[in-house]
């Protein structure tokens, strides 16, 4: 049976807050350190290490914050998510956590590693063609998976908990001018863009997305929300999507800026920047907007670029940055 989408409601600072206490035992408030980039011409940039998450990736304050919200009926039934990897591997640490059954249905083009990482923390798993994936994200059911969805990005305590993020930047970083973050499903920044807005409205809140996958900048282009009908699959594999969800572009609309888009050739490098600079593994996403930041594309400094995950097979990261 498919779940109905509950209405779309703005994020509360209160909920934020309170998710920032329910979820400190399970996430590791990160750190944010300043990238001496050595380029004359790029701005100020720091970067929000989430990687350094216990699933590197930030997903994991999302899910914690959802899962631990579920009543004791939905938790019976076992949670279930959608993912090409650090949602799911988010979902399945949280479940595990509360002593919850996960099954994850993994996009086919998910890296083997973050595949085998969800494995690992006890998720079952279902592999299915990116389309499916994202319709089945719309639909909130999938052919033969029972029990609780918990959507990967537009879900407001999954959202509320990835804001937690926002409140740690403006802490540690007060004078911030522009916070860049990756879209993907679009959770990520529109939990970012809800905590900063009520606290800090004049900070600049981007996306940055690959040239290969960038509906969002098509979005704020149009002023609504737009499909991206040249996608393609690259090895930035945790951001991108074929289109905005009309759900997720009202959760943004308003509390975001803007998207950067970069080419695959400036994520690269940006990947290897933060490899020599500061010792930081970065994966395709998490470098996208280090990126929008070293192109000079996101303004002046100082710049906040999240680093949303790390989780990126070696050999592969090596191939990439030489």
């Amino acid at each position: 049976m498919p779940t109905a989408a509950p209405p779309v409601r703005p994020i509360t600072l209160d909920e934020i807050r309170s998710a920032r206490e329910r979820i400190h035992g399970v996430i590791t408030r990160t750190p944010l350190v300043r990238l001496r980039h050595g380029i004359g011409d790029a701005p100020e940039i720091w970067l929000k290490l989430e990687n350094l998450q216990p699933i590197n990736a930030f997903k994991l304050r999302g899910a914690a914050n959802a899962v631990a919200l579920l009543q004791p009926e939905e938790r019976s039934k076992g949670v279930w998510t959608i993912s090409a990897g650090n949602a799911g591997q988010g979902v399945a640490y949280a479940a595990r956590e509360a002593g919850v059954p996960c099954t994850v249905v993994v996009i086919e083009t998910a890296p083997e590693t973050k595949v085998e990482r969800m494995r690992a923390l006890g998720a079952k798993l279902v592999k299915a063609p990116f389309d499916a994936c994202w319709q089945a994200m719309e639909a909130r059911e999938f052919p033969g998976v029972e029990g609780t969805f918990v959507h990967p990005f537009d879900d407001s305590d999954f959202i509320a908990g990835n804001a937690t993020l926002g409140l740690e930047i403006l802490e540690d970083l007060p004078q911030v001018k522009t916070v860049v973050t990756a879209i993907g499903g679009g959770g990520l920044i529109a939990g970012v863009g809800s905590a900063i807005r009520a606290l800090a409205p004049h900070v600049r809140i981007l996306g940055a997305e690959p040239e290969t996958a960038a509906p969002g900048a098509r979005s704020f282009d149009a002023g609504s929300p737009q499909q991206f009908d040249g996608w393609q699959a690259s090895f930035v594999d945790g951001a991108g999507g074929k289109s905005i969800f009309p759900r997720m572009w009202e959760r943004m609309h308003g509390v975001v800026d803007g998207s950067v888009v970069v080419t695959l050739d400036e994520v690269r490098h940006a990947m290897r920047v933060v490899a020599e600079k500061a010792r930081v593994i970065a994966e395709g996403a998490g470098a996208l907007g280090v990126a929008a930041a070293l192109s000079g594309r996101a303004g002046e400094g100082p710049i906040v670029a999240v680093v949303s995950g790390g989780n990126i097979d070696l050999k592969k990261f090596g191939e990439l940055v030489m």
